[in-house]
């Protein structure tokens, strides 16, 4: 089998860390592996293979004997590189972001629109990770019954804003247990045993940033551009895996038992749906697994055409790092 030489930029990272364990869980067939980051991490060390990898700093030379190279270092790092990455030959998959939004930059959830993938121009973008945990379940269900409408609310963990807003909740969690003032660097407000409206700026149309991203991103995935999506972000004092809430609208009646049945065979999904024992998507079983958990399927009797989901998954996987493999998986035919 033909190996390739991997970069991975923000190789210290949350994300960066997850992708080296994904590649490695995958057994992804590389020959040369670099990690990238920034000059204050280079010359640290990453785990790979078994294997002790220096950190090379992120420069406009480091893409001269790269394949592919997976993006996870913010979308500032990706419209700085993206070009000498480009013009080295190698393919971007970048976690940020920067492109997403971009026409001639395929936005591509694997289980939905892995077609777009062969529009490439060098560049591919991974969604946002709320939109990636809600398209994977809900596509399957407007395939077949399509969706007219989606309400969604998300309970978004720590790990979306990063590891050290990890550290934040546990620090803050440890201050509190002690009686101890509780300080915040990361988030703007107390994160342990609090919710807030998620931590992005307010846009002129009262719609946070994650929310608006929510709205236009999914409207790409699924090649709808008029689709109704009501969403509303909020952050919750959970350290990994994203929940949401949802109601959807469909143009033909779909059963809670239909909606089951289809989804208990997607790609990508898996149905935790056991109403005796009051046993359902939870973000601690979510954690650490590639699929979307779907449950809480039932009926919603303000509206004929209408269900209620909830789901979990994992932010760091499915989210962004497992969604980017995928993506290198279908770009070398392994999938």
């Amino acid at each position: 089998m033909k190996s390739y030489r991997i970069a991975v930029v923000g190789a210290t990272g949350a994300v960066g860390q997850e992708i080296l364990r994904t590649l490695e869980r995958r057994n992804f067939p590389v020959s040369q592996l670099k990690p990238l980051a920034s000059a204050r991490s280079a010359g640290k060390t990453v785990e790979f293979q078994g294997k002790q990898l220096p950190v090379e700093e992120l420069n406009e030379k480091a893409f001269a004997d790269v394949d592919y190279a997976l993006f996870s270092a913010g979308a500032t790092r990706s419209r700085q590189f993206a070009e000498a990455c480009v013009k080295a030959g190698a393919v971007m998959i970048d976690n940020s972001s920067a492109f997403r939004m971009r026409e001639d930059v395929p936005l591509v959830v694997p289980e939905i629109n892995p077609g777009d993938l062969e529009k490439h121009q060098g560049i591919i973008a991974v969604p946002n990770c709320s939109a990636i945990i809600l398209g994977v379940p809900l596509w399957p269900l407007h395939q077949a019954a399509g969706i007219e409408r989606i309400i969604v609310s998300t309970y978004q963990s720590a790990s979306g804003a990063g590891a050290q807003a990890m550290a934040e909740l546990e620090s803050q969690a440890r201050a509190y247990a002690a009686g101890q003032p509780l300080t915040k660097e990361i988030f703007p407000h107390q994160i342990a045993f609090n919710v807030f409206s998620h931590n992005t700026a307010i846009a002129e149309n009262g719609y946070n940033e994650e929310e608006n991203k929510v709205i236009e991103e999914t409207r790409k995935i699924f090649h709808e551009p008029a689709l109704p999506i009501m969403v509303t972000c909020i952050r919750v004092p959970v350290l990994r895996a994203h929940s949401e809430s949802i109601v959807i609208e469909t143009k033909r009646d779909l059963s809670p038992e239909e909606a089951r049945e289809i989804l208990s065979k997607a790609p990508g999904v898996k149905v935790v749906d056991d109403r005796e024992k009051n046993h359902f998507p939870m973000p601690l079983e979510a954690s650490g697994q590639y699929d979307v958990l779907v449950g809480r399927i039932r009926r919603d009797p303000s509206h004929p055409r209408s269900l209620g989901l909830f789901i979990s998954g994992d932010q760091l996987l499915k989210g962004a790092a497992w969604n980017a493999v995928q993506i290198l998986e279908h770009l070398v035919g392994k999938s």
